[in-house]
């Protein structure tokens, strides 16, 4: 990055009590000059560039990643919009990224991919701003996104190749000659670095941006902050109390999983082994007992809650609480069973038939309780996907009880301020205060907004209708309370 542009950066950052030092394995990296209190907004961008998950079964408006209302732009019949509002706001950019995907034959649009899309509209900004179509802000500038770490010496030769074949189909598309396909295959991945998929408030992926100034924060798998979105614009706050001077760290992948499991995704993915202080832990005594219970087997005695370890002469696992022994054969056999079931229910048509899909489910995790430890992340997803098809079919009392054996799991695997917590009791309190359990869902919808209001602020529609929610179960759990008192 240019000498006067790294300037006006540490300056704008200096104004929000933040700062960019390089560290050793870890390069740039974001610090916060004064301490910083949950809940609080470290910092916020809009996406430089941003595009809509768009597949053959969803389709999302360019502008606002809405659903509802959508027509095709009339030019490029691969861009939709949700109303001429929408349209307005993204014209500037998309009439040329109209222009150029207008002149790919009709049945090669089809591969224009969200991430072909962001690279053809990565370049496209990068040219408006260089002939001042576009303004160039400290933010809002190309020479971010040169800035970042692409780990191209790292990338293995198939993903190479894959990269030099859509590198090919941007440049098809752009025919820009001051493009060379090099720079575009490193911006590929430089995307699979530091893109970020955009959300919704309950963390639904809608889309994907590239937020420079975010990409600054580095990856700990005990974060400090945590990355929300708010329509398109990324909004990172602080999880709990930061002291001053110290490091602001976000989570890049799914933190519920052991040390091992963690360091295999992160090197996958983002090409570096992660040394945070929980990742220090690895191969002690806390680490291994970790390990197990998330991605170990119960004891054989079900009143146990001890976690098993293999056996030193080969015949087993012990459990480290009972010291009863759990048989290879028998967590075979147990493993074979739910093998079968999981193919099953892999194969099988859920959205025809949704109920033979539960049951298939069901099965599995009746399966998965035995053999697993009770905060095995193999049996939360399982239930996890069991809350999804209950929900999606009303079977509103089933699904409250699956909700409620995740809500523990998630307090276990998770930091208390984490924001997947906060929208589970949001979940609980929405279906006890459905099925009458009104005093319940109070409880419930307290605990969701505590957590939620530190990761999602306050102001949000999304955290409006929480709190519309909450008073309103509270007025009917007081109106029931006199009504009982009443009658006594």
């Amino acid at each position: 990055m240019e000498a006067s542009l790294m300037a006006d950066l540490q300056r704008f950052l200096q104004d929000r009590c933040l700062s960019v030092l390089n560290l050793p394995q870890k390069g740039r990296s974001l610090f916060t000059t004064r301490d910083i209190r949950p809940g609080e907004v470290i910092l916020s961008q809009n996406p430089y560039i941003c595009v809509p998950n768009n597949t053959s079964s969803e389709s999302r408006c360019d502008g606002c990643f809405k659903t509802n209302n959508l027509k095709k732009c009339s030019g490029c019949q691969v861009v939709w919009y949700c109303g001429s509002s929408c349209q307005k706001s993204e014209w500037k950019l998309h009439r040329h990224e109209c222009k150029a995907l207008t002149r790919l034959e009709k049945e090669k649009r089809k591969f224009v991919i969200p991430t072909i899309r962001l690279m053809v509209k990565l370049f496209i900004k990068r040219n408006l701003q260089n002939e001042k179509v576009l303004p160039i802000t400290t933010t809002d500038n190309y020479s971010l996104v040169e800035a970042l770490v692409s780990h191209m010496s790292e990338i293995d030769e198939q993903q190479m190749l894959l990269y030099a074949q859509m590198a090919n189909l941007v440049n098809l598309i752009l025919q820009f000659p001051s493009v060379d396909l090099r720079e575009i295959a490193e911006n590929f991945s430089k995307f699979s670095c530091n893109a970020h998929s955009i959300c919704d408030s309950e963390l639904r992926p809608q889309g994907i941006g590239l937020f420079p100034l975010v990409s600054i924060i580095n990856h700990s798998c005990s974060p400090n902050a945590v990355l929300v979105f708010e329509e398109q614009m990324a909004v990172v706050r602080a999880m709990g109390n930061i002291s001053k001077d110290s490091e602001i760290t976000i989570s890049y992948i799914e933190t519920a999983g052991s040390t091992l499991t963690r360091q295999k995704s992160l090197k996958e993915q983002y090409l570096f082994h992660c040394q945070c202080a929980r990742c220090s832990n690895i191969g002690k005594p806390h680490d291994i007992e970790e390990s197990a219970i998330l991605e170990g087997y119960r004891c054989s005695n079900e009143k146990c809650t001890g976690f098993l370890l293999r056996d030193p002469e080969e015949k087993g696992f012990v459990c480290q609480k009972c010291l009863l022994l759990r048989s290879k054969e028998e967590v075979k056999k147990l493993a074979s069973d739910l093998k079968t079931v999981s193919e099953k229910a892999r194969a099988s048509p859920s959205a025809e038939n949704k109920q033979a899909a539960i049951e298939l489910y069901k099965t599995m995790e009746k399966l998965q309780v035995k053999l697993y430890h009770s905060f095995s992340i193999t049996l939360m997803r399982t239930r996890e996907k069991l809350l999804k098809m209950l929900m999606d079919l009303e079977i509103w009392r089933e699904a409250l009880k699956y909700c409620r054996l995740i809500v523990p799991v998630y307090q276990r695997v998770y930091p208390a301020t984490h924001p997947l917590i906060g929208l589970q009791f949001y979940t609980q309190g929405k279906l006890e205060w459905l099925l009458g359990e009104t005093k319940e869902a109070v409880s419930s919808l307290i605990k969701a907004f505590d957590i939620l209001r530190i990761s999602h602020g306050t102001s949000t529609p999304f955290m409006k209708e929480l709190s519309a929610k909450l008073e309103e179960a509270r007025a009917e759990a007081s109106y029931k309370l006199a009504c009982i008192e009443k009658r006594l």
